[in-house]
């Protein structure tokens, strides 16, 4: 297994439109992807579920573990790091 943690910068944090993308990016992989909000392990979710990833609710400036399982866990977690880095496809 593979996590990382990241902060959502957006302003409106991981509401629709760049839950939709992160959920997007996290379909094109094989390995399974959690995503939860830091120091919640309990509530994680299906990253590949827009449902899932909107029920956590996250904020801008929440943190995030974002941790996968499988043959391209170390690239599927590195690459949705690199989207939220990017903002999601908002402008900041």
């Amino acid at each position: 297994m593979y996590t990382r943690q990241i902060t959502i910068h957006n302003k409106s944090g991981l509401h629709a439109r760049p839950a939709a993308g992160f959920v997007k990016e996290a379909i094109k992989f094989k390995s399974r992807i959690k995503v939860n909000k830091q120091g919640h392990p309990e509530d994680a979710v299906d990253a590949k579920s827009l449902v899932s990833v909107l029920s956590l609710s996250v904020a801008c400036d929440n943190q995030i573990d974002i941790s996968a399982e499988g043959e391209d866990e170390q690239t599927a977690v590195d690459a949705l790091v690199a989207i939220v880095d990017a903002g999601l496809g908002e402008k900041e």
